[in-house]
C-alpha cells in the first residue's frame, strides 16, 4: 500500500526530528542521513508497509543502520 505523500513528508519529517535528537545530530545532518538510507529507501518504496510503524521505531530502526545504537538481541 502506498502512503498519502503529503502524510508521508510529514511523517519523514518528525522521523528525522527523532534521529537527530536521539544521535546529537544537527536536523540538516540528520536529514542528509535520512536521506541517504536503506530505511528511507524502505519506507519510500512501501516495502512491507514500513511507513505504518511508528514514528519512534523508525527512528531506531535508523539509528542501528547508521550505526548509533546496537541492535538488541
Amino acid at each position: 500500500m502506498q502512503a498519502n505523500p503529503t502524510i508521508l513528508q510529514m511523517k519523514y519529517a518528525r522521523i528525522v526530528k527523532l534521529f537527530a535528537e536521539q544521535a546529537g545530530l544537527s536536523y540538516e545532518e540528520a536529514l542528509g542521513k535520512f536521506y541517504d538510507s536503506t530505511t528511507y529507501d524502505l519506507i519510500s518504496n512501501g516495502v512491507a508497509d514500513m511507513h505504518c510503524f511508528s514514528d519512534e521505531y523508525l527512528a531506531d530502526e535508523l539509528l542501528i543502520e547508521l550505526g548509533y545504537k546496537q541492535k538488541m538481541t
